[in-house]
């Protein structure tokens, strides 16, 4: 499968999908962060959303902006041509799975910790969210090989229903995480670079589930923490075309094979625009 690269400014090198051999050797000096959002047909929000990460807060906080594209026809690739430090095209017939747009994004990054970011998604309050990052990222003694986010839905679009789902989602996914399951929302995973090395990054062939499979194999190795002040805002366009009770029964269909067959139920994820 073949990938283009463009960057804004322009700069031409090699896609290299062997995770376990990038930045191995890279001396850590300042923490460097890299913040990955996959995209597919998102010209109506992917505007707004990589706007928030202007230049100067890119500086404040040394992150650089990817973003992914899985072969979208629309203006998505116009649009974060104005915004990215780097962009990834996919450049094949084949639909790509969210989960390959996140392992080629992640082999052009060269931050310590990767952050993969959906297109609907944004964080609550940009500098508690990545204040939050670097502090955990630069804790020597903080054993968590990755983070999983508190998820909530945007303001103008959340209902008293929506509330009561994201407080007891949430809850369970810091269950998960409490008895050592592994468990974390795709809306919004962090991760440290050589832990995504060593558990190979995602499962490229897995449809839906492909959040749940990382965190579950990264779980083997290093502990992943539920935390509450990292707070990530979703679009809830999803929720209102098939409702909670198709949506969860989805999820957790694709979690079961996911664990049982290491594949999910799903054989592609339809976009919801």
């Amino acid at each position: 499968m073949h990938y283009r690269l463009s960057y804004e400014p322009q700069e031409k090198i090699a896609l290299n999908p062997d995770f376990k051999q990038i930045g191995s050797t890279r001396k850590q000096i300042d923490t460097k962060l890299s913040l990955i959002i996959p995209t597919f047909q998102e010209e109506k929000l992917l505007e707004e959303q990589l706007k928030r990460f202007s230049p100067e807060i890119r500086k404040k906080y040394n992150f650089e902006l990817i973003v992914s594209d899985g072969g979208s026809t629309d203006k998505t690739v116009e649009i974060a041509k104005k915004y990215a430090d780097k962009i990834v095209l996919h450049d094949c017939d084949k639909r790509q799975t969210i989960a390959a747009g996140r392992n080629n994004g992640a082999s052009v990054a060269i931050g310590d910790v990767l952050v993969f970011l959906n297109a609907d998604s944004y964080p609550a309050d940009l500098d508690k969210f990545f204040s939050e990052i670097l502090a955990w990222a630069n804790d020597t003694s903080d054993c968590c090989g990755a983070i999983a986010c508190y998820v909530s839905g945007f303001p103008s679009e959340i209902r008293f229903k929506d509330k009561v789902f994201y407080f007891l989602h949430n809850q369970y996914v810091a269950f998960l995480n409490f008895i050592g399951l592994g468990m974390g929302r795709g809306e919004c995973q962090i991760v440290r670079r050589s832990i995504f090395e060593q558990v190979g990054g995602y499962n490229s062939e897995i449809v839906a589930g492909e959040d749940f499979d990382l965190y579950r194999r990264i779980n083997k190795v290093a502990k992943v923490k539920f935390c509450r002040n990292i707070v990530v805002l979703e679009s809830t366009r999803r929720f209102r075309k098939y409702g909670y009770f198709k949506t969860l029964l989805y999820w957790g269909l694709n979690a079961v094979t996911v664990m049982l067959f290491n594949k999910s139920i799903t054989k592609e994820w339809e976009a919801v625009r």
